[in-house]
């Protein structure tokens, strides 16, 4: 239920913000037409909803919400004729003040397309995503060629990590960090010793702490590429941290970051699930119980409750077609 909370919390701001932009204007119109005398200074107010619709949502929804305020306005000049001309209903008067508003709803406009430019800032971080995943890429090309196993599982925690994401209500910039490092989770294990990887046999405690060893190995991988896929580096880092601190390192609870958490349910539930050459797969309600009775100890009550959520909607499947 939570979860559930914070999910329609979350598309419901989305929604708000337009509504809020629009709602805005009206108001702006009511005090303009209501309650305030100067009503030329105030004609500059409507700068703020049209910057604000220049920095959210870029230049065509900045020249629309300047277009709507400078229709409003000559809407309440129709409506109300002597306010715009200081009071008076004379027609040299009546020319200026639509003189005066075709001025005002030019500098508008020229603002709403000059201010949507920022919109430049946003194909600028598209760019970067772009670039970001063919980066990812190119690194996925290596496990590919190397360890098909890696490849496939680290494709399937990406789509169960986002899946629980979304039903924790998480912002779609996180969701897509998630998904980058579930994909790039395992990386470190192409410099592990492929006999170690590939053990028919459980790990001694030497080959245990070689495995453990990978989280950092792909750290180093990482660290040069910049972009989105620095803010990564922490969620793979410490995805393998257990929630009671008797992970890899000793952060436990809340200090670690919610993304590691989530990744942390989604990676081992496949592991279950999934063939090694050590063991069979588990079948997926067996392997629900394992992370049902790990919640407060390897993993997040709150996690497992989405993850719970999310394994009876039936979406913590991945189709055949795909992996």
């Amino acid at each position: 239920m939570k979860q559930m909370s914070k999910k329609w919390l979350n598309s419901l701001t989305k929604i708000n913000k337009e509504l809020v932009l629009i709602f805005s204007i009206i108001v702006f119109a009511g005090v303009i037409n209501f309650f305030v005398a100067g009503q030329k200074l105030v004609l500059s107010f409507y700068d703020l909803p049209t910057l604000f619709a220049a920095y959210s949502f870029g230049r065509t929804r900045a020249v629309q919400t300047a277009v709507a305020s400078v229709l409003i306005v000559c809407w309440l000049n129709l409506m109300n004729p002597v306010a715009l001309a200081s009071g008076l209903g004379i027609p040299e008067r009546q020319l200026m003040a639509w003189s005066d508003i075709a001025i005002w709803g030019g500098f508008l406009l020229i603002t709403a397309y000059a201010m949507g430019t920022l919109y430049e800032n946003k194909e600028k971080s598209l760019a970067e995503l772009r670039e970001t995943y063919y980066g990812v890429l190119q690194i996925l090309s290596g496990v590919i060629s190397n360890d098909k196993f890696t490849q496939n599982h680290s494709y399937r925690v990406s789509i169960y990590a986002a899946r629980l994401a979304e039903e924790m209500g998480l912002p779609d910039e996180r969701i897509e960090d998630i998904r980058a490092a579930a994909l790039l989770h395992d990386i470190g294990k192409l410099e592990i010793s492929r006999q170690i990887l590939y053990k028919a046999a459980r790990l001694t405690d030497e080959e245990f702490l070689e495995m453990q060893s990978h989280v950092e190995k792909g750290i180093e991988t990482l660290r040069p590429v910049g972009g989105t896929l620095r803010r990564i580096l922490p969620i793979i880092l410490t995805h393998h941290d257990k929630y009671d601190g008797t992970g890899y390192h000793p952060t436990n609870g809340k200090s670690i970051p919610i993304e590691s958490r989530i990744m942390s349910v989604a990676d081992v539930y496949d592991s279950l699930v999934s063939d090694r050459p050590y063991r069979k797969a588990m079948s997926p309600f067996e392997a629900r119980d394992i992370i049902a009775k790990g919640a407060g100890k390897d993993f997040d009550p709150d996690v497992v409750a989405a993850f719970e959520s999310v394994f009876r909607g039936g979406r913590m499947e991945v189709p055949e077609l795909l992996v």
